[in-house]
């Protein structure tokens, strides 16, 4: 396997940049670390593993001698910066959605579809799936393998830390707004996030579905299987970090919930909450906020098919749903 010697973390100063670090304080450690972000952040110090890193600017940066870099800065840095790392010989593992769905490019959920790396010539791009599609796939994997799903129903119950630092303080304040009485303006989201709902993740796309929306369609397609239908809503909800989702699936086989939980609980990548308690399911705050695991919950079957089957999925789309997932691919290629 090769070595990771240095590796560049692209977008550092953000949310799924820091995540980034929590995550290599105890894994790459003999990696030499170089934290990238654009010119505003440039000097900014961090502190990561017990020193002071000054953050450099990525325009200036050359990745000739670097092995890896993980980018979480979005598409439109990722368009420029990744094919620039690649060329100088560097690996890229891109958080954004700019090559997700180019054939050529693996998209890569490694509880899932791992093996798609076993062609992939170093140096080159590899795209980390949506926070959305990462939970839903590594729970919805081991049942499709035994029962072969033929329909995907979800609702999403999206954190505003998806859509980053400035949606998280925007909660924060309007709700002190609310407790105080006072009025508040949303330049976030459309409308205010405290106290609501909105069905209204990204932008709306000319099928009149958001772009989340369309990329649970097209990643499980690519990901899983391009024969399954997915219906989706994704719905921004108050909740600081941490998704949610509903998902009911239809397969092709007969699917007994005993079998259904027997599986999920030997597969990796998973904790199940089934048959223990009234309360037996996972929630964002209680277990999703922090944890590394997709978890798994209210476990039931169809009242009116032997095919269907409803589960509740938390993940933290901070660290599974995007940082950990990605340190995850990078460690199929390099230790």
């Amino acid at each position: 396997m090769n070595k990771a010697n240095k590796i560049a973390i692209v977008g550092a100063t953000g949310m799924v940049g820091q995540a980034f670090l929590k995550i290599l304080e105890d894994s790459f450690k003999d990696s030499e670390i170089v934290l990238l972000a654009s010119s505003n952040s440039k000097g900014k110090e961090i502190i990561f593993r017990g020193k002071n890193y000054k953050v450099r600017e990525l325009s200036e940066f050359n990745f000739t001698d670097t092995d890896l870099a993980l980018f979480s800065a979005g598409s439109s840095v990722a368009s420029i910066y990744a094919p620039k790392a690649v060329s100088q010989g560097c690996v890229v593992v891109d958080n954004s959605s700019c090559f997700r769905y180019q054939e050529q490019i693996p998209l890569v959920v490694p509880e899932v579809n791992s093996e798609v790396l076993d062609q992939f010539q170093l140096p080159g791009i590899i795209a980390n799936p949506n926070c959305s599609t990462i939970q839903m796939l590594v729970a919805l994997k081991p049942l499709h393998d035994e029962f072969i799903i033929e329909r995907i129903d979800v609702t999403t119950f999206q954190a505003v830390s998806g859509t980053g630092k400035e949606a998280t303080e925007e909660l924060i304040s309007q709700i002190d707004a609310y407790r105080g009485k006072k009025n508040f303006n949303s330049s976030v989201y459309a409308k205010p996030i405290a106290n609501n709902v909105l069905p209204h993740c990204d932008v709306f796309e000319e099928n009149r579905y958001t772009r989340e929306e369309n990329k649970l369609v097209k990643e499980t397609h690519k990901i899983l299987d391009s024969n399954i239908e997915v219906a989706a809503t994704c719905v921004r909800v108050p909740v600081l970090n941490g998704h949610s989702e509903s998902v009911h699936i239809k397969t092709k086989k007969p699917i007994t919930e005993k079998l259904a939980v027997s599986l999920l609980k030997e597969a990796s990548g998973l904790s199940i909450k089934y048959g223990i308690s009234e309360e037996d399911y996972p929630t964002a705050f209680t277990d999703g906020d922090g944890n590394n695991l997709v978890q798994v919950g209210r476990i039931r079957k169809d009242l009116w098919s032997d095919n269907r089957l409803n589960l509740w999925i938390v993940a933290d789309n901070l660290l599974k749903g995007a940082a950990l997932n990605s340190i995850q691919i990078a460690s199929l290629l390099f230790d």
